[in-house]
């Protein structure tokens, strides 16, 4: 059976879906929604830097709704909740690494609404928040008696990260410490990785206070730093580290973290990634303590990320190896938890 598929926007995630999408034994791409003009009317798998498949990419949102599809991979920069209702009531499927990841404490009546009146579902996911924040710490979990603390963590080079707007408006690297502190990163990447603690708290049965706790740590150049956005210079923000926990009367157990730096050198405070480097980390402290270090996606060099970012890539499949799973299940709003074991498809040359 083949699922059909429409591809929603073609940033680095996108481009790296489509690919997933394309390769996919289960999966049909069948139409693809782009946000500059430049790109209406380009084949889809051109843009990803693959061979034409046939499918041109369109602005036409009324069109790709009323078309025949199975499921949307949502992945512009931004979500936009009414968007996704669309989709969703128009009775297609969505999966996103945007949100939607567990929904105790928050309001998706609308989304769910949406299912229900679709027959369909809605599934967020992603590497972190997504896999690294609450696929991996439960897996693991289960070696474990008694468990204090959780903790998912990322170092990463933000030099690799092939999107210069989103580095510097919205990250807001290489502005000053001042308008770093007023950054709405906090909040804005807080309510992801937050569902991704709750869904942690809420399985292995924490009794967590009911304030989290939120901090957002800087560092800045102390010499001409060269990045996407250009030199970042001397006293400007260069490093930032954003932790979000849960607590049990005021004690962390379950700590998210990610560690955002352009690069290791010229640093106040002189942050760096340690002896392994930029790394996914997951530890449980139980009875036994399990550590999981995942390496392999980050790129070689600056270049190569710029050209293609494996974290990207790792993002964009968690969402398209989820497709098949999320169009067979039941209509709502479906969680890591909600679904069957989901798993990757092998190379074309050793399938059965």
């Amino acid at each position: 059976m083949s699922y059909k598929v429409i591809q929603w926007a073609t940033g680095g995630v996108g481009r790296a879906a489509i690919q997933g999408v394309l390769d996919h034994p289960e999966l049909e791409l069948v139409g693809c929604w782009v946000h500059s003009a430049d790109k209406v009317g380009r084949d889809a798998g051109e843009l990803a830097g693959r061979n034409p498949c046939g499918v041109l990419a369109t602005d036409d949102v009324d069109a790709l709704l009323a078309m025949e599809a199975d499921c949307i991979m949502y992945a512009p920069v931004m979500a936009d909740e009414s968007m996704v209702v669309r989709m969703l009531d128009s009775g297609k499927n969505v999966v996103t690494p945007l949100g939607w990841f567990f929904g105790k404490h928050r309001d998706f009546s609308a989304v769910e609404a949406a299912c229900a009146r679709g027959g369909v579902s809605l599934h967020g996911t992603g590497i972190h928040p997504g896999g690294v924040t609450e696929r991996f710490p439960l897996m693991i979990s289960a070696m474990s008696n008694a468990i204090t603390h959780v903790r998912a963590e990322e170092f990463s080079d933000i030099r690799t990260y092939g999107a210069p707007e989103v580095i510097s408006e919205i990250m807001l690297f290489g502005k000053t410490p001042e308008e770093a502190a007023e950054s709405f990163m906090l909040t804005l990447l807080g309510d992801g990785f937050m569902q991704s603690v709750d869904m942690i708290a809420h399985e292995l049965g924490l009794r967590v206070d009911p304030q989290p706790v939120a901090t957002h740590d800087i560092a800045v150049a102390t010499a001409p730093i060269a990045s996407p956005i250009g030199d970042i210079a001397p006293g400007r923000v260069a490093a930032q580290r954003f932790t979000w926990q849960a607590t049990v009367d005021g004690v962390p157990v379950i700590t998210a973290i990610t560690n955002w730096f352009m690069g290791e050198e010229h640093l106040d405070p002189p942050w760096d990634f340690g002896p392994e480097g930029e790394r996914f980390e997951v530890e449980v402290s139980g009875d036994p303590t399990s550590m999981v270090t995942f390496h392999g996606w980050h790129p070689e060099s600056i270049a190569a990320g710029l050209e293609r970012n494996p974290g990207i890539v790792a993002t964009a499949m968690h969402g398209v190896n989820a497709i098949p799973y999320v169009c067979a299940a039941a209509p709502g709003v479906k969680s890591y938890l909600d679904l069957p074991l989901v798993a990757g498809r092998a190379a074309p040359h050793l399938r059965g």
